[in-house]
């Protein structure tokens, strides 16, 4: 499209259909949990560049599709997975990220239980699996640095907002709740301090009832009291690990 003279500001250091010409893309990373271990889902790609090398799930936006859904579309095209929570997370623009040309590239994360997605690859993309996060392939692009991002936003989250609940049985141990944690920020807690501190944030329900089919001492089972966590944010609470 040629763009008016009138639109032409003194300021530009070049003509400006040349700032017309930016490619754009969305790349979701993916995080599963299951049994202790957090996953990311990577597909392998079957088209240059980079042809069979493992990539985030990603692709160019189309000129009539909004970030979202460009995001829920990549998604289902290269692994068949849909109607998945993501969320805007960072924007990658460095100038030579992409071999073909500029193209910038806005990220997406989305954390789910692992064993309840099974992703089925199409279009360009060979192969998608699940990967543990500490066991990685060499990743295309920039998309380590994306990675890495998306794992420092991940943590960040988990921080400061009840994260992964939805990860467990609706009813859990306190155990359970420790375990979630510590994969999702891949360090220990003491187990007396972490009890003491989660019960003290008054966010979970205690339950009449205790894990069965265990080998051990059956522990008793609690729920996430999400209706208690929104009241008491309203007043302020601040969720802290």
């Amino acid at each position: 499209m040629k763009i008016p003279s009138s639109y032409y500001i003194s300021d530009y250091k070049l003509p400006l259909e040349e700032y017309f010409v930016f490619g754009l893309s969305v790349d979701c990373v993916v995080f599963g949990y299951h049994e202790g271990e957090i996953k990311v889902l990577l597909v392998q790609r079957d088209a240059e560049p980079f042809k069979g090398h493992w990539a985030l799930i990603g692709d160019l936006v189309e000129p009539d599709q909004n970030l979202r859904d460009a995001a829920n579309n990549v998604l289902e095209k290269l692994t068949g997975l849909k109607n998945i929570y993501m969320k805007q997370f960072f924007t990658f623009g460095s100038v030579d990220r992409h071999p073909v040309g500029r193209v910038v590239t806005v990220g997406y994360f989305s954390l789910v239980n692992s064993i309840d997605y099974h992703p089925i690859a199409s279009s360009w993309a060979k192969s998608a699996e699940w990967f543990n996060i500490n066991d990685l392939p060499e990743l295309a692009f920039d998309h380590q640095n994306i990675l890495s991002k998306g794992i420092e936003t991940l943590k960040n989250e988990v921080r400061h907002k009840p994260t992964g609940f939805e990860l467990l049985p609706s009813k859990f141990t306190l155990l359970e709740l420790q375990q979630l944690y510590e994969a999702l920020l891949g360090y220990k807690f003491d187990k007396s301090n972490f009890r003491k501190k989660i019960l003290e944030m008054n966010i979970l329900k205690p339950l009449n009832e205790v894990k069965e089919k265990v080998s051990h001492r059956p522990a008793k089972l609690f729920k996430f009291d999400e209706k208690r966590y929104r009241a008491l944010e309203k007043e302020g609470f601040s969720f802290e690990l």
